[in-house]
This record gives C-alpha cells, structure tokens and sequence, in this order.
C-alpha cells in the first residue's frame, strides 16, 4: 500500500520562512513513518502519530533561495523550490485587509512594482465550512511571487507593509492573508475564547439559540435561494455603480433591488462565532510568524462595549496557538467614517478607545493611528499606502528597533488637569512639536460636571492644549473627535495625526 505523506498546504514552492527563530514544519502522514525535512544544510525530524507530523528545523538567518526536501521512510514525497527565508506577516481581519490591490487608487503602480521587490503573498483558501472539497481545493494554494499574475489580489495593506520593511530590512517578505470581509473578530477565535468573559459570550450564545431553533432543511433552502439571488444580483449591482460611482445605496437598490446579503446565518455562513477559526486561521496554525497584522472592528460596531474583551480574547489565542506568548500583533485603529443615512454618529470612537486600550495594556502590541485616512460614506476608502506604511512603522519600532518613537507614533492623550476655567492636554510624542493640518483647530469639546459636551477653542502652548469654552465655565471633562467621522486638524511634526480620545 502507497504511503502518504504531504505538508501542510501552506508550504509550497516560493514560500517564504521565518528568519532567525526555529522553524515549524508540519503535515499528514501514515502513523510510524519516520519523517525528515532538510533545508540549507539543516534538517528534522518526526514520526508521524494518529497521521500527523511536525517537524522543526533551526533557527537560520535571511537567505535563499533553497529547496526543501520531505522524505517518509527515506523516500522523497515533496521538494519545494525557490524557498526564501525572511520576514513573515500574518495579515488578518475583514474587507479593508482583504482590499485588493487591484481596488486600491495606486494599486496597478504597485502591482508593476511588486515584479522587481522581494515580496511575496499567501492567500489561506476563502472557505465557510469544510465539505468534501475543502482539502482537494486547498491543495491548489501556493506562495505568490510579484511575477504572478493573481498579484492583483493581493491585500493592497498587507503589500504596502511588506514593501516598505523589505526595503528597510533588505530581506525577503512574505505575508500570509487571513482575512474576510464583513466579518466579526468572533468568527476568528474558538469558542472557548469567546465564553472567556460575559460580554463576548452572547457573540456564541445567541448563534447557539439560533442553531437551537433552526430546520436544517428550511435552512439548507434558503442557503441555496440565496447564492442563485446573490450570483444574479451581484454583478448587476456591479455594473450599476460603474455606470454611478456616486449614487446613494438607496438609490442603487431602488433600481437593483434590495440587497439581502449576508444570507441566512448558519453553519455554513462565514460570519458565525469560530468559523474562520477553524476552517482559515488553524490551516496556518502554528506556522512560524514575525508578527500579526490586523484591521478590523467595523462589523462589530452594534456591540462597541463588548470590543475590548473581544479584541483581547483573540489577540490571545493567536499569541497561544502560533505559539509565542508575545507575538507582536499590530493593528489599525478605526478610520473617519460615516454613512449618509446612519442616524447614529458615536459607536466607531468607542472601538477606536477600546483599540487603544489594548494597545497601551498589552505588550508587544503596536497601533497604526487612521481616523485622517477614512472617507466620508465609503467604508472602504481606496487610499492604503498610508495604512501599510504606518504598519510598518510600528514594526520598525516596536519589533526590529529601526526607528525611534517618535519617528513611529503621532501624538497620543496623556493626562489633564484644570486651571479655573481652563483644561490643559498634556501629550505623547511630542517632542518635535505640534503642526496644524486645518485652519481652525476643530474637534475638540468640553463638559462641566452634568457631562453636557460643548465646542471648544484650543490654543497651542509649549506642546500642550489648552481648551476653554464659554458655554463650560467650570471644564471636568474633555474629549476630541469623539465621532464616527470627523476632520483632524492637530499633528505631530512627522506628519502623523492626534489620535482621538476622551478624558475620564
């Protein structure tokens, strides 16, 4: 009988492993076979128990390009070829990570440029559920380098990261995308995670009572309605916007008809708590990182007050499962955004504070500052450089020591105190100075003791504000930008802007 012995999916030709820390390579194989896995002079080994196998092979400096042997019992199974090893960045959250770069306003700029840099792009395979096609497709995935031609879709954030440290590293990057649009951090944890704490519990609890509740068939039905209506619909709606890139949504379903998506949710539905989990971020698990980028958040903003513990329960799983209890995990804090039609405008700062909660409270955890590069009524704006660059200044900081702080952050609340009818801002990273974007400082509101906020005036003194308001006699409390969508007007001298935030 034939034996069987194959890596993970996640190996393939062009793919790039970390530098510098011990490398874990892992797959299936028949129970007792022995494996070997050999690269650039170094090797391990494994037997594989209940048909599996891991092997790890030490820590090797940047360098390639190499092939890797798989051997069972002596016998090659797979040689992987053009094997780099570099930086590797898992690049995780929903659509404006998964953005392409094909749909990014400099996307086909950088598209010619990824040809000639040392970049290269794992996308894990965009699956619901497991059914009996997941491992045959999955086995398609390969490790994609700027000459390929699927490069346009690549995460346009994730690119522009891996751009930017492999010209500051001088080595090869490679991003794994594990990303899904629409998605909820729940969808990217298991469960255990997310039954961790009363204010993620009800993500599962309430999937549980659906599931409780549902007819698998009836369910199975409208999941099939639902794809015919979404293949017709999609690519009407598609063709409508080209013709209008300006119409309102409403009116592009006045003409297109009512958009039901998401569909019926399910176990097969993408958006359930601890799908992605196991069906995209354990295909992965435990590959060898650097770090782990991540933008999300917008799909979690019907529950705002539960994103602090939801963020950090998953932050912790990723740092226990790829098996580094201070992965660094840099993510990006919410940008300006509004819908014309949204009636509420204060659940987006409220992930935005609890964004940079984590941030200050956990370590190893870098924040990419955004609210200037949103765009009003587009919850996706087209513009990413900026995102990926800022990325990669908190990697370049806070991971492999290339620049200073100040050179990484923009100004950050620090601490008030009140003079008579003054509230004094003392802030972070302000040690070049301040700059103004705007003519007229905006954004900034105090309140007395009834928590009544009002307009303030802002002066400059000495890198400090200093905030008063004829309508807050006796200031207690102040807070800037604390909306969804707003203009910032108040930078630091590197050019990064004054995160939002609010007093206590």
């Amino acid at each position: 009988m034939e034996k069987i012995v194959r890596c993970a999916a996640v190996f393939s030709d062009h793919c790039v492993l970390q530098r510098n820390k011990e490398i874990r390579v892992w797959g299936i194989a028949d129970d007792d076979v022995k494996i070997c896995v050999s690269m650039n002079g170094q090797s391990g080994e494994a037997t594989a128990v209940c048909n599996k196998w891991e092997v790890t092979l030490p820590a090797m400096e940047a360098g390639g390009p190499y092939s890797m042997m798989v051997t069972g019992d002596g016998e090659v199974f797979q040689e992987f070829q053009d094997v780099m090893v570099g930086e590797v960045w898992l690049a995780g959250g929903q659509s404006n990570m998964e953005f392409e770069l094909r749909q990014e306003a400099d996307g086909r700029a950088a598209m010619e440029r990824a040809k000639h840099k040392n970049v290269r792009f794992y996308y894990v395979q965009k699956k619901a559920f497991m059914d009996e096609h997941f491992y045959e497709k999955e086995r398609t995935n390969h490790w994609m380098t700027g000459e390929d031609k699927d490069v346009e879709i690549w995460s346009a954030v994730g690119y522009y990261f891996a751009e930017q440290l492999s010209e500051s590293l001088d080595c090869c990057v490679g991003i794994i995308g594990c990303n899904w649009g629409g998605t909820s951090a729940s969808a990217w944890q298991d469960k255990d995670s997310i039954l961790s704490h009363e204010d993620t519990a009800i993500y599962w609890e309430e999937y549980e009572k659906l599931l409780a509740e549902q007819d698998p068939d009836e369910y199975e039905k409208e999941l099939q309605e639902y794809k015919i209506w979404h293949a017709d619909w999609q690519p009407r709606m598609d063709a409508y916007y080209a013709e209008h890139p300006n119409a309102l949504w409403d009116e592009a379903q006045a003409v297109v008809g009512e958009c039901k998506w998401p569909g019926p949710m399910g176990p097969k539905h993408e958006f359930r708590p601890c799908g992605l989990y196991e069906t995209m971020l354990r295909r992965v698990v435990p590959y060898t990182l650097a770090g782990a980028i991540y933008y999300q958040g917008e799909s979690d903003d019907h529950r705002p007050g539960s994103y602090y513990h939801l963020l950090k329960s998953l932050i912790e799983t990723w740092r226990r499962d790829f098996r580094e209890e201070y992965l660094p995990f840099l993510f990006v804090q919410l940008p300006a955004h509004h819908y014309i039609s949204n009636e509420t405008n204060d659940h987006w700062c409220i992930i935005r504070e609890a964004q940079m909660r984590i941030h200050k409270e956990l370590p190893h955890t870098g924040l990419a500052v955004a609210m200037d590069l949103g765009e009003y009524n587009n919850i996706h704006p087209v513009h990413k450089t900026q995102v990926g660059m800022r990325l990669a200044f908190q990697a370049l900081y806070h991971v492999y020591g290339r620049l200073e702080k100040n050179e990484a952050y923009g100004p950050i609340y620090k601490s008030f105190k009140v003079a008579g009818s003054e509230l004094l801002i003392t802030l972070e990273n302000v040690d070049e100075g301040l700059m103004l974007k705007e003519t007229d400082i905006s954004g900034f509101e105090l309140a007395g003791k009834d928590d009544v906020y009002y307009p303030a005036k802002v002066e400059i003194q000495d890198n400090k504000l200093v905030l008063t308001s004829p309508d807050v006699p006796h200031p207690q409390k102040a807070r800037y930008l604390w909306v969804d969508y707003g203009t910032c007007s108040v930078y630091g001298a590197n050019g990064l802007p004054l995160a939002p935030f609010r007093t206590f």
